[in-house]
């Protein structure tokens, strides 16, 4: 009976605790919760064995980001023909891939406890955590979504430090908290001191280093950008009858630009209703407004190059297109299907799979206001691939999108709460031009300035800070994600071999 109360009372508080954590996102944006959120499992990992520990972490992250990716199932329920029984597994297979690695976590602060002690084990939990996210961001492809550091994107003051060490270091800010509390739970009073005190110091750099950095002037030298966004909702966007109404739209969002005078206009992701460079009228159009509004415009369109497809961005000017970027970091079950030959069944069921080819180049603008980079979509979720147009030049930084296909959920902001990040990881304004939504301007200091809503039609023009000098994370990139790896792999090798010296020693 004890037994059995001891699993109902860790699954009250496990999966409360993983529900809450995920509510910590857009559009809840409860943002304290995830201080204390991971407590309870560490303190669960550090008195329960391993096999258990890992199982508990598995399923509360599981939860969690059952929590957190909510809003997909309205692109599997609207935009594929998945038979019903199975409209709810593709949400619930990536929400459990995710929460395998918070079991990982789990495991080894259990394993490491077992071997060695729990006050390690929670001093190494930060580590442990920023390797798992860090793995998770870049295996398969990878899919960094749901990193806890991106739950204190509004929080000014905590996030400056991913000047130096990106979203991860305050991944690890936040687990240093949540370790201390934990050891108060399961430390002699002597150990739980110590922990809360390393971690108080360390939130208190934070907070001291926020403030410096927001109390710094802002760069004086600003160029000015426009963002249209149009509104079109995704089943009318590729419509050919209602090819003339979103023409009509453009142009008509394009006057009301001219009147603010911008240096650089931007559309979203694939605003062209054609594939543009078969469409010289189109070209014209744009062309023509370009040297009319005396300002460059950023195009989105599918391309065609020998019968293969790609996602760009053009750069339209007075002469014609002149300049172009093709995305690199293409959308899984989305832009294409991993394990085709496999997978190839679940073409016919959703018509939102496309076949796209890859780009293989980091495109940097020489146009006004400033040398800038272009990522499309989720691009910019990936530090690493941003980081690149900015070491490449870029002194603006630009981000177009369509998130028309995630309907009225919370996928559109917790898609723009990403970008604050890649603002202060390199002091670079951040343009976002969006579909639907939502478009931003966001500044150096990761705050979001101005932003049109979901399904708000408009333009929005503002002056945009250029960037003037080089962060430590853009010289030498995510240092903190590859350290928490390399601490992880010498503490696992450490204990394995302290745990096979006593277990021969005992032997003997």
């Amino acid at each position: 009976m004890t037994r059995v109360r001891d699993v109902a009372l860790h699954a009250v508080v496990l999966f409360a605790a993983a529900f809450v954590m995920a509510l910590a996102f857009p559009r809840t944006d409860w943002s304290l919760t995830p201080w204390c959120a991971l407590a309870p499992l560490l303190a669960i990992a550090t008195i329960r064995a391993p096999r258990a520990t890992f199982f508990w972490g598995w399923a509360s992250g599981t939860v969690f980001f059952l929590v957190l990716l909510r809003w997909l199932q309205f692109t599997f329920q609207v935009y594929s023909e998945i038979p019903w029984p199975l409209v709810y597994g593709p949400v619930f297979l990536l929400a459990a891939y995710c929460g395998f690695w918070t079991g990982a976590v789990a495991w080894l602060v259990s394993w490491v406890t077992g071997r060695r002690s729990a006050a390690i084990a929670l001093a190494m939990a930060p580590f442990f955590w920023v390797a798992a996210e860090w793995l998770r961001g870049h295996l398969f492809g990878g899919f960094p979504w749901g990193t806890i550091g991106y739950s204190q994107y509004s929080q000014l003051r905590v996030i400056q430090i991913a000047e130096l060490a990106g979203v991860h270091g305050v991944s690890f800010v936040l687990l240093a908290v949540n370790a201390a509390l934990a050891g108060c739970l399961v430390l002699r009073w002597r150990g739980a001191v110590f922990g809360v005190g390393a971690a108080a110091v360390l939130l208190a750099a934070t907070l001291g280093f926020g403030s410096v950095r927001l109390s710094e002037p802002m760069a004086t030298s600003v160029g000015r950008v426009a963002i249209i966004q149009p509104s079109i909702e995704q089943p009318l966007k590729w419509e050919p009858r209602h090819t003339l109404e979103t023409l009509g739209i453009y142009f008509a969002l394009l006057r009301r630009v001219g009147e603010q005078h911008p240096q650089l206009i931007v559309w979203p992701e694939t605003a062209a209703p054609t594939i543009l460079r078969r469409d010289p009228a189109l070209i014209e159009r744009f062309r023509a407004a370009s040297a009319e509004l005396g300002a460059p415009m950023l195009v989105g369109s599918i391309d065609e190059i020998d019968g293969r497809f790609r996602n760009t961005a053009f750069l339209v000017t007075g002469q014609g297109i002149v300049g172009r970027y093709d995305k690199i970091q293409l959308v899984p079950f989305g832009e294409f299907l991993p394990l085709s030959g496999v997978l190839g069944f679940v073409r016919g069921w959703a018509q939102f799979i496309a076949e796209l080819e890859a780009g293989s180049r980091a495109v940097v603008f020489k146009a006004p206001p400033a040398p800038f980079g272009v990522v499309i979509c989720y691009e910019g979720i990936f530090p690493d691939l941003f980081r690149k147009f900015v070491r490449d030049g870029a002194q603006l930084m630009v981000n177009m999108t369509n998130d028309a296909w995630f309907g009225w959920t919370s996928g559109p902001a917790q898609h723009l709460a990403m970008y604050p990040f890649r603002a202060v990881e390199h002091r670079v304004s951040i343009v976002r031009a969006a579909n639907t939504g939502v478009s931003a301007f966001i500044a150096p200091s990761g705050m979001i300035v101005r932003r049109l809503q979901l399904f708000e039609r408009g333009v929005m023009t503002d002056g945009v800070p250029l960037r003037t000098r080089r962060t430590l994370f853009t010289r030498i990139g995510d240092w903190l994600g590859l350290l928490s790896l390399t601490a992880t792999a010498a503490v696992a090798a450490g204990t394995w071999r302290r745990a096979a010296a006593t277990t021969g020693s005992a032997a003997c």
